[in-house]
Parts: C-alpha cells; sequence; structure tokens
C-alpha cells in the first residue's frame, strides 16, 4: 500500500516535481497545500503518512506550521525543505523537534533517502 504524502509549498514546481519523482516508489500526493493555513487544514483532513513542509511561505511559515502540526499529531513524520539552510535554520528546526530539512533545489536521491529514513523512525 502506498504511503501518503502532503506538500506544503507555495511553488508549482517543488509540487510538480515531488508528484512526479514519487511516482516511480511506494508513495502518492494526496494533497498540496500553499501556505500553512490551509496546510494544517489539510493535515487533519488527509492525516498524511509524511508532510513535506517548506519553510519560507506566505502567511504561516513553515516553523509554525510543523509546530502546529506536532501539537496535533506528536508522532507526524515531516520533512522540511527550504533554500536556506544555515546554521541559523538548522537550529530552528532541531528547536521545535524535528531531524530533517533538505535544501532546496532537490536533488531526487537525497529525498528520497531523506523519505525514507524518515518514514523508519
Amino acid at each position: 500500500m502506498s504511503k501518503t504524502i502532503l506538500i506544503i509549498d507555495d511553488s508549482p514546481f517543488i509540487k510538480r516535481q515531488i508528484t512526479e519523482l514519487t511516482q516511480k516508489y511506494d508513495y502518492k500526493v494526496m494533497g498540496h497545500a500553499v501556505n500553512g493555513e490551509e496546510g494544517i487544514r489539510m493535515f487533519t483532513e488527509i492525516k498524511p503518512d509524511l508532510t513535506i513542509l517548506d519553510i519560507v511561505m506566505p502567511g504561516i511559515d513553515g516553523m509554525e506550521t510543523a509546530s502546529v502540526l506536532l501539537q496535533e499529531d506528536p508522532d507526524a513524520k515531516i520533512l522540511m525543505l527550504s533554500s536556506i539552510c544555515d546554521t541559523e535554520t538548522i537550529n530552528e528546526v532541531k528547536s521545535i523537534g524535528l531531524k530533517y530539512l533538505i535544501p532546496k533545489p532537490i536533488e531526487p536521491d537525497i529525498l528520497f533517502a531523506t523519505m525514507e529514513m524518515l518514514m523508519k523512525n
């Protein structure tokens, strides 16, 4: 059975890229939100196995969105994406309880290796 994914990212390119890449594996994109507010609502409705979440978005950013999702489901599997992967951002991701942040542009091998590690934990 396919693992379900929710993408929360304001970039249509990222949504398309992840959707196309995951079709080759045992994952299925079940929804795409373009901001944190929509992502939180969709997370509650879909209850995905994995949420791929951008940090920089309009409205509620990815850090705040991740905090809300983790309050709703402390076991939520969240993979953060960002074009900003400096020490401060990495530390902020860790401070909210997440372990995985991958840089944009997405490298397919890194995306899948990270998804697999996250799903095993």
